[in-house]
């Protein structure tokens, strides 16, 4: 199985004729935003045997996720999940999309996703840690320490006790 790779402009070519088009980021992303006539598909919901639905052999099938690059390194299982249609990945994702002009639909109510709120968090507590050593006294460089082993034990184990934490907020319900 193989596809083929498509810009932007060209993805909303075939989708003015009728290709569907599916979006692999996560739920929390594509509710933030997505494409007005993307289908929200994530990547670990195929990869647990989710299928493009009533994909046939004529069918002219797009994958969009954020950037390109989680399309591009799943391309064989995306193209397993919509066989036996023509599969095609929009390259540079919804970024590249919005870079051409075209539309989007945003939901700004929706929380940021999940590894953004990570990010903000650890450079938050990084910073303030760093400031607090400098001006007040040297143990709280310890924090700094500490958000910095949490996330080098997060790289090498896929687990990120932040990113759990984060999950369980409120405004992520």
């Amino acid at each position: 199985m193989n596809t083929q790779n498509l810009s932007p402009a060209d993805a909303k070519s075939l989708l003015d004729q009728g290709a569907r088009l599916y979006d692999i980021r996560e739920t929390q992303e594509y509710a933030r935003e997505h494409i007005p006539s993307a289908v929200s598909l994530p990547l670990s919901a195929i990869e647990n045997g989710a299928r493009a639905e009533n994909a046939g052999e004529n069918d002219n099938v797009i994958f969009h996720c954020l950037s390109g690059m989680r399309s591009g390194k799943n391309a064989e299982l995306l193209a397993r999940a919509a066989a036996p249609a023509k599969v095609y990945l929009m390259d540079g994702g919804i970024n590249a999309w919005k870079r051409q002009g075209l539309p989007v639909d945003k939901d700004n109510s929706q929380p940021l996703p999940i590894m953004r709120q990570v990010q903000i968090a650890a450079g938050s507590l990084v910073l303030a840690g760093t400031l607090l050593g400098y001006f007040v006294t040297p143990g709280f460089l310890l924090l700094s320490g500490f958000v910095g082993a949490g996330l080098v034990f997060a790289g090498l184990s896929g687990c990120c006790g932040m990113a759990m934490l984060l999950a369980r907020m409120p405004w992520n319900k």
